[in-house]
């Protein structure tokens, strides 16, 4: 009989354990949700622009043509880095009108 209260007891105490781990990380996944949409719709709201997977996609590109830029720009290749800087101008320019 002391047995049988023993697993019962150590059968309560894994579920809250397993109960814990799982409503903590459904609270983080929520508040990370959360942020994240936050982060978007401040993002998005500031540029005028959609709040679209397509669109977030264009802006990386945009920025990453710029960044190539910069990167052309540090090791003196002069043409390449007007070529990089008005594409990723022309790109969050359309982007963003």
């Amino acid at each position: 009989m002391d047995s049988d209260n023993l697993f019962h007891w150590i059968g309560e105490k894994l579920g809250a354990v397993i109960r814990f781990i799982v409503d903590a990380l459904g609270w983080l996944f929520d508040n990370l949700y959360g942020a994240i949409d936050s982060f978007v719709q401040g993002l998005t709201g500031a540029l005028g622009i959609n709040a679209s997977i397509f669109s977030l996609l264009i802006l990386v590109i945009g920025l990453a043509m710029l960044a190539s830029s910069v990167r052309a720009a540090i090791r003196r290749r002069v043409v390449a880095a007007v070529v990089w800087a008005v594409l990723g101008v022309v790109v969050l320019t359309w982007l963003i009108y």
